[in-house]
């Protein structure tokens, strides 16, 4: 019987141990880790965990971009390499990021790029080592999936926005800067005010009115269908979701949203922002049926039985004019204004 008691003792002490850790990588009962603002002079490291960038002028312009912002540069000791489409093999590419969030005088990391392979890191990802030095993590498209994996396991706030080779316009340039400079919250984020009433480059749509409230969390549609099933998934109850993708003919578009929604994802969510979607819209020469859906009418059918507040076509992801989203933080969506307002601060006070 002692014998009985002292493995029970043991198994429940076990379990209990479990619990907690389970705990300490779930964002719902962990508070957000929040890295500090940057300021200038900050060091930034730059890495590729995704497909490789090997040319000179590419990784130089990366660099000359983190130098306009007043910041100094490292580069992640395997950045150049190449493996087929890749950046290098994923322990060279976990290696690079694992380095940059222990080092203490890096005080952000910047994706040079996307493109594929992100999602092959998860596994290997020191979860504990980002949630104790808490640093800016940007990048979108296939970033998402790391941008999942960390708020799921780490609970650490990180930034859906561009990219060390990205266009950056006036426009992204003013939000990029006040998300990743500034701990204030951000506050309200509308598409570019371009003095084009009638015809718009940017317009927005309501699906379905209202205003709804609760933490941000989303990315590249792709990327997030790509992780259902895995313990990386998203967790949509009790959030605005929002999603974006880039030349996914409508049909594609209408199988990745159905697959959220059979999988549950809209269920228990408070609100949904879907991004501009740029081309995507069937292919000129090799189109996938004679008969097409818009995107704009996918949405519509998709989505009819989501009662929530939605709207489409704000400027996130693949498109030159791209805000910067902070993921983790409370927002309110506002489907008829066709606005985000971040009701907390994203940035740790400094």
């Amino acid at each position: 019987m002692q014998h009985r008691r002292s493995f029970l003792a043991a198994a429940g002490a076990a379990l209990a141990g479990a619990h907690l850790a389970d705990a300490a990588a779930d964002p719902v009962s962990l508070p957000l880790a929040r890295a500090r603002p940057l300021k200038p002079g900050d060091t930034v490291a730059l890495i590729t965990p995704a497909t490789y960038v090997s040319n000179p002028d590419a990784l130089l312009l990366a660099q000359r971009t983190v130098e306009f912002l007043g910041l100094k540069w490292k580069m992640g000791a395997n950045v150049a390499k190449r493996e087929g489409y890749l950046g290098g093999s994923v322990a060279e590419r976990l290696a690079d990021l694992h380095s940059a969030f222990a080092d203490p005088g890096i005080a952000a990391v910047f994706c040079i790029r996307g493109g594929y392979g992100s999602a092959a890191l998860l596994d290997g990802i020191d979860y504990a080592l980002l949630r104790r030095n808490p640093k800016i993590f940007l990048g979108y498209s296939d970033i998402t999936a790391l941008h999942l994996g960390i708020y799921k396991r780490a609970g650490l706030v990180t930034f859906h926005g561009p990219m060390a080779l990205a266009a950056f316009t006036d426009y992204t340039l003013d939000h990029f800067k006040r998300a990743l400079f500034d701990a204030a919250p951000l506050g309200t984020l509308a598409n570019p005010d371009e003095g084009r009433v009638l015809r718009p480059h940017h317009r927005t749509r309501t699906l379905r009115a209202g205003r709804a409230t609760g933490a941000l969390i989303g990315g590249n549609l792709t990327l997030v269908c790509s992780t259902l099933g895995t313990p990386y998934e998203i967790e949509t109850a009790g959030k605005v979701l929002f999603l974006e993708d880039v030349g996914e003919e409508p049909y594609a578009i209408d199988r990745m949203l159905t697959q959220l929604r059979l999988a549950g994802k809209f269920a228990g969510i408070r609100g949904l922002v879907l991004g501009e979607c740029a081309d995507c819209t069937p292919h000129d020469y090799k189109p996938s049926f004679e008969s097409s859906f818009s995107i704009g009418e996918v949405y519509d059918r998709i989505l009819a039985g989501v009662n929530v507040p939605i709207f489409s076509g704000l400027a996130i992801g693949h498109t030159d004019d791209q805000l910067t989203l902070p993921l983790g933080p409370r927002v309110t969506i506002d489907a008829d204004a066709g606005t985000l307002t971040y009701e907390e601060p994203a940035l740790a006070a400094s």
